[in-house]
């Protein structure tokens, strides 16, 4: 086998990575960063590493972590370029999960991979991704932006979010605290959130139609950030357990908050509005009612569980901060049957 010279002066640039785009990509997204700094965020972009400290007030301060990603919501929103929301999902994701322990979210770090950088899409990608963070309430301490040429194809890049809060050990939620005939309170959803989007884009597959503008809104609506209202709402109101409803639905998420096998949940399903976009997929994929519950969050993306005495203050705090809650149903013994417009999980 002949051995060929390689061409003289090879780059980087040539290779396929531009760091001169990373570093504009930097210089871009640095002003909606500093809008999301905290006190306790040491230092700004572009270190090795982000420093902060603990946030004050704490007397045994609990670290609670938190790592998601958009999953394949992402597809529909880089084949529809739809680019702005996917940030405020990834914050969402994490925030979320880390706020069903009672904690602050207080940092957030993201990564951002794609074969080519397009700068310009990036740039609305960690807008979004800042904007997420504002909300949270949490610091956008650093990330990483990896161009990997070859590795994904043109167009395409992925997204993973990791966030780091705090919760006095002391007033952790854990679900030790839940007893039979506590009420469950849902927060609404904005839409599917970042879940089931598989299934969203076989039930597209199968319509054979380019979906309108209007269900694209629908779909692609950037999952809601729980964290203020519930944040206040936890200064006035003991909350025993919290569930974020992600992938798996409600017949995945629901038994997470369970510490007592004894333990089930009884739930209404007419004691709220489901949004019609739920309605729609259902009717167009043909999916089961069983099916749509174990995929989707159908218009209820959290879920808190407080004592009966007080449910309805937990109500009206909620609604006092613009929030529009609805009690879901309640804690029941395991073994419970279910009547008509009910599911018990356990």
């Amino acid at each position: 086998m002949s051995e060929s010279n390689p061409p003289t002066g090879l780059t980087y640039k040539q290779a396929g990575v531009d760091t001169e785009a990373g570093a504009d990509l930097i210089r871009r997204i640095a002003p909606a960063a500093k809008a999301t700094k905290r006190p306790e965020l040491l230092g700004g972009l572009g270190g090795f590493a982000a420093m902060a400290e603990l946030p004050s007030g704490y007397t045994h301060p609990i670290l609670v972590t938190g790592t998601d990603g958009v999953g394949t919501k992402l597809k529909l929103a880089i084949d529809y370029s739809r680019h702005d929301g996917v940030g405020q999902d990834l914050v969402a994701m994490c925030a979320n999960d880390v706020l069903v322990t009672g904690a602050e979210a207080f940092l957030f770090l993201d990564y951002y991979a794609t074969g080519k950088l397009d700068v310009d899409i990036a740039e609305r990608v960690i807008k979004g991704i800042a904007k997420g963070c504002e909300i949270a309430g949490c610091a956008l301490a650093g990330g990483e932006t990896a161009e990997m040429p070859g590795f994904y194809s043109d167009g395409e890049y992925d997204l993973a979010g990791f966030c780091i809060g705090v919760v006095e050990k002391s007033k952790i939620i854990d679900g030790q605290r839940i007893a039979v005939g506590d009420q469950i309170i849902g927060l609404p959803s904005s839409g599917p959130h970042s879940n089931g989007y598989s299934l969203i884009r076989k039930v597209l597959e199968h319509q054979a139609v380019i979906p309108s503008e209007p269900l694209l809104d629908d779909l692609l609506a950037p999952t809601r950030i729980y964290v203020k209202p519930v944040r206040e709402l936890l200064n006035h109101v003991e909350v025993n357990g919290m569930i974020h409803i992600t992938g798996g639905g409600f017949y995945e998420n629901i038994p997470r908050v369970f510490s007592d096998p004894s333990h089930a949940a009884r739930i209404e399903l007419d004691s709220w509005q489901r949004p019609e976009v739920f309605n729609w997929l259902q009717q167009a994929g043909n999916i089961s009612d069983e099916e749509m519950l174990s995929t989707f969050n159908c218009g209820i993306g959290l879920l808190l569980v407080v004592r009966a005495e007080d449910s309805a203050a937990a109500v009206a705090h909620l609604q006092a901060h613009g929030e529009h809650p609805s009690i879901v149903g309640e804690i029941v013994s395991s073994g419970t049957a279910a009547t008509s417009g009910q599911v018990v999980i356990a």
